[in-house]
């Protein structure tokens, strides 16, 4: 069975493989013979031109509209789809947000005993005491780095820019200390040393 005649009208034999331009007769009733064509060989006519869209825009100036157009146009459409789906998402997330909304009271009212653990878990959240220790911790680090930088300075050795700026934010990272009720080292202050800070503060 042959297939479809290519471009250059060369048909395959799908049984044997073999490919071949059949017979034809010309114009002035002749017959031409068919040719067989060796395996791999394609001719000029079937082989794929390159489409190169800027030179093909360039040819189609003169049909009117922006020269590049054509691949805007193209690009609006990709994203009037991006956005599409973008504000079907949006509107799920304000669903969901509605719907936890009209959940919760609802909760509440059902189960007290559930929403005394949901106050107590947003008190953890939000206690400032741990909060204030945490941060304190970690300018405690920050200070320790510093400090082990500062002493490697004195002791010779060439620091890179950003170990410099470490060093130089020491009494920042001090007084930000100070600030949390801590002392230079990170220890919490006793309530003598907190005292003169309160009386500053009030």
């Amino acid at each position: 069975m042959p297939s479809e005649p290519s471009t250059a009208g060369i048909v395959t034999d799908e049984n044997s493989g073999e490919r071949r331009i059949p017979e034809s007769v010309r114009a002035d009733g002749t017959t031409r013979k068919a040719i067989k064509i060796r395996p791999g060989y394609r001719p000029p006519e079937d082989v794929e031109l390159y489409k190169n869209r800027t030179a093909e825009s360039f040819r189609n100036r003169g049909k009117g509209g922006v020269i590049g157009a054509e691949g805007l146009k193209e690009q609006k459409q990709e994203t009037a789809a991006a956005s599409a789906a973008s504000n079907k998402n949006a509107k799920r997330r304000e669903a969901r947000k509605k719907a936890k909304q009209s959940q919760d009271p609802a909760e509440a009212a059902n189960s007290n005993a559930s929403g005394d653990t949901n106050a107590a878990n947003a008190e953890e959240v939000v206690d400032p005491e741990a909060e204030r220790e945490k941060k304190a911790r970690n300018l405690k680090k920050k200070l320790k780095q510093a400090k082990d930088l500062k002493s490697k300075k004195e002791g010779g050795e060439s620091l890179l820019p950003e170990q410099i700026a470490k060093v130089i934010k020491i009494n920042e990272l001090v007084r930000e200390l100070e600030a949390l009720g801590f002392d230079a080292d990170g220890e919490p202050k006793t309530n003598a040393d907190a005292a003169p800070e309160t009386a500053k503060e009030g």
